[in-house]
């Protein structure tokens, strides 16, 4: 099995490790509840999706 034949500079890793970085999630604001939502995602919030109720979001209240 080959070997590489020289070693790789600092500066060369660094180079080919830029493109290596997290980037930030966007997030979108829910019509209902005007909070902060994934794209693509029920509110965990209200548990509306696209206008439409699909999840339901039981309180502290509710479990009394």
């Amino acid at each position: 099995m080959p070997n590489p034949k020289k070693r790789r500079t600092k500066s060369a890793v660094g180079r080919n490790r830029a493109h290596l970085a997290l980037k930030k999630t966007s997030l979108s604001i829910c019509p209902k509840c005007k909070e902060s939502v994934k794209p693509h995602n029920a509110c965990a919030n209200c548990g509306h999706y696209r206008d439409k109720s699909i999840v339901e979001i039981k309180t502290k209240l509710d479990k009394k």
